[in-house]
């Protein structure tokens, strides 16, 4: 289906620039996508995943009768997307809790920097996120009374390491999170989790941090980083969730319990209690690093977990980035389990027993589309860029968007003129517009696929040699490279789309000449996070660079 999206919330405006006659204008963009498992869902059943494409490091906490997600952005921006949901199926995003150039700031930061594994909570009419930037200032809180926000200016917190969260009990609040152990790390990636009670009145960490988890479920097994730990009370135990073995192929859940706050915690004999990496690789259609959960009681005493997963399309190449499962937690022995062991993640499972939720205007799960044709005053919510743009780049302008001059990709000192949505399926159509005419060889306006700063790829409209072309570029480990180019004719405007299929991608325009195909069965690996490393995931949109 096709969805026409809303100019929503301010995402990336930052006032009204003024521009040059000659800007590029890129007019709509549109996009299809679809899985590439087959599954077929019924009446009373949901699709896994809930979120497609880079949405990783989920947390869910309800409030009420209503459920909020915050997910990882890293030096994306606007960050930390949020989204509400009455039934946890139906998402819809509400907003980004960083959307001001004065909370953070990324210059200078790779696009796998800045904002990991934020954690969201709501204690006495105030919702709170507790996060970390990494090659920021470390760790911070920010708060707002309405999820969608506005949210605050981080306040900063004395702590090392990585992952916070806030467990909440009465009136006090204490923070939970990966730090170094307290001792000399015996191996790489030997961490371990402590405690510390938070003033949340007065924004700061208070009384003595403990130890709860020295490197793992069994150090003797040498674990490696136990990571993004979550708290929660339940028939008189503390319960302690966490990821352990890392977020690849090994990654896992596991769980602790002890019947003090500070422990001592100890291990479910049957962990993880969430895997796939005993499962056979070379299954169909496998959902991988499985991990990194946060478990919620709903109204009716059900319990559930979110947590992120990947699909790749061959071995361990995937594109789009590690997206947000849910199941449900089954209590055995006073032990919590989201999936038994040796058991597929299901792309199909039974709905919660809760209110429906409202399908999004912008559906994120299964096979959908959507078109948005610029025609509001400020970019839809799901654009981000990349970095903290210091002044504005782009202007909205009767259907049409324009990009001001703005940094290269790859340069890591600016903030590129490039907008982009998720690539939300390894099968997907993502097209757009533009009309440009290049005055200086190497002008270039079109369309990005960004994995990364080293690692991505143009296709659009510029000059060599004097001649406006359509071209396709492509970018690894920084190292750029001429696949195709063809002479654009006559000067209107030239509609680009990208065909992607998995590891592949295939390169069509529209222009005077009529509709050609540039280039085909190119080798789309290099937007794998296999090959570029780092975190995220495939984004596609509008980009200009002129000299």
């Amino acid at each position: 289906m096709k969805i026409q999206s809303l100019a929503l919330l301010a995402g990336l405006a930052l006032g009204t620039p003024a521009f040059a006659s000659d800007a590029p204008r890129f007019s709509s963009f549109s996009y299809d996508g679809h899985t590439q498992e087959k599954v077929s869902v019924g009446p009373g059943q949901y699709r896994n995943p809930i979120l497609s494409g880079y949405y990783p490091d989920p947390s869910v906490t309800r409030v009420g009768d209503d459920y909020y997600l915050v997910l990882s952005s890293f030096a994306h921006y606007p960050g930390l997307p949020i989204f509400k949901s009455k039934d946890l199926v139906n998402w819809t995003q509400i907003g980004n809790a960083i959307d001001r150039p004065e909370q953070l700031d990324f210059t200078g930061m790779r696009t796998s920097q800045a904002v990991f594994a934020p954690d969201i909570s709501y204690h006495d009419g105030v919702f709170y996120i507790v996060n970390t930037c990494v090659a920021c200032k470390g760790n911070f809180v920010i708060t707002a009374k309405d999820p969608a926000g506005p949210w605050s200016n981080p306040t900063w917190l004395p702590f090392e390491g990585i992952d916070p969260s806030i467990y909440w009990e009465g009136d006090k609040a204490y923070i939970v999170n990966n730090r170094a152990p307290a001792e000399p790390p015996r191996y790489d990636g030997h961490r371990a989790i402590w405690i510390q009670e938070y003033d949340w009145r007065a924004g700061k960490m208070v009384g003595d941090s403990t130890q709860l988890i020295n490197g793992g479920v069994d150090i003797s097994k040498k674990p490696v980083w136990i990571e993004g730990p979550h708290i929660f009370r339940k028939d008189g135990y503390y319960y302690l969730t966490a990821a352990e073995g890392g977020t690849s192929v090994n990654h896992s859940q596991v769980a602790l319990r002890s019947k003090s706050l500070r422990g001592p915690y100890v291990p479910f004999a049957g962990n993880p209690i969430l895997t796939q990496r005993d499962l056979d690789p070379a299954r169909p259609n496998p959902v991988t690093s499985t991990g990194h959960a946060k478990l919620v009681e709903t109204q009716n005493g059900d319990w559930y977990a979110t947590f992120l997963g990947v699909r790749p399309y061959e071995g361990d190449y995937y594109n789009i980035g590690r997206e947000t499962f849910l199941l449900p937690v089954t209590w055995k022995d006073g032990w919590p389990i989201i999936l038994p062991k040796g058991q597929p993640v299901p792309f199909v499972g039974t709905k919660p027993r809760l209110p429906a939720s409202p399908p999004s205007r912008i559906p994120t799960s299964g096979d959908f589309g959507y078109v948005d044709s610029f025609d509001g005053s400020k970019l839809a919510m799901q654009w981000v860029g990349v970095r903290t743009p210091k002044t504005p780049f782009y202007q909205l302008d009767h259907g049409d968007l324009i990009l001001n001059r703005g940094g290269r990709i790859g340069d890591l000192s600016h903030v590129p003129s490039f907008v982009g949505r998720r690539q939300q399926h390894h099968v997907a159509t993502m097209s757009t517009t533009v009309r440009f005419a290049p005055d200086t060889d190497g002008d270039r306006a079109g369309l990005v696929a960004m994995q990364s700063d080293a690692n991505y790829l143009f296709f659009g409209i510029t000059r060599i040699a004097g001649t406006p072309v359509v071209a396709l570029y492509t970018t690894d480990k920084g190292k750029e490279q001429l696949v195709a180019s063809a002479p654009v004719t006559g000067t209107g405007p030239v509609t680009l789309t990208i065909r992607a299929n998995g590891g592949t991608m295939a390169f069509d325009y529209d222009g005077a000449g009529g509709k050609k195909t540039l280039a085909r069965d190119v080798d789309a690996r290099i937007l794998s996070t296999k090959t570029a490393g780092g975190f995220v995931g495939t984004l596609v949109g509008p980009y200009a660079w002129r000299k």
